[in-house]
């Protein structure tokens, strides 16, 4: 595969929300990035907290800078919160360790991109996270 496509990012989101509506979940905002950590699609449904654009963006840019799925930074973060901390300042503040980033892949490993949804509980963001990836026939890594 020669990346993400913008078809590939987009129906990752619209899948994902979708499914946040099947399961009566509050607003959400969800970002799709690509391996270079630029945005591809960003959606905010309406009554999203206007912060949850940047926090998703920061779930999704964090997966990518530690080559990690959220599940496995929030788990990381907990074990060792002063490494985070320091990875939040050399991040300037970019990274969420936190569940609902899930790094996107190609059926043979390859890194596409990462995916990062706020406005739920971390646990749930994760899901529809899942969701949109598997949907658009991709492998979610969410750690």
């Amino acid at each position: 595969m020669t990346g993400l496509t913008l078809d590939q990012a987009s129906e990752i989101v619209d899948a994902a929300l979708g499914h946040a509506r099947e399961l009566g979940l509050r607003p959400l905002a969800i970002t799709v990035l690509d391996p270079g950590g630029n945005p591809k699609v960003v959606k905010r449904e309406d009554g999203a907290g206007i912060l949850r654009p940047q926090i998703a963006h920061a779930k999704a840019w964090g997966c990518l800078g530690t080559g990690s799925g959220g599940a496995a930074g929030a788990r990381h973060a907990t074990r060792d919160p002063a490494f985070f901390a320091a990875l939040a300042a050399i991040s300037e503040g970019r990274v969420a360790s936190s569940r609902g980033g899930v790094l996107i892949r190609d059926k043979d490993g390859e890194l596409l991109g990462s995916v990062g949804v706020s406005g739920e509980r971390p646990e749930n963001d994760e899901i529809v996270a899942v969701f949109g990836v598997e949907k658009a026939g991709l492998v979610a890594d969410a750690g």
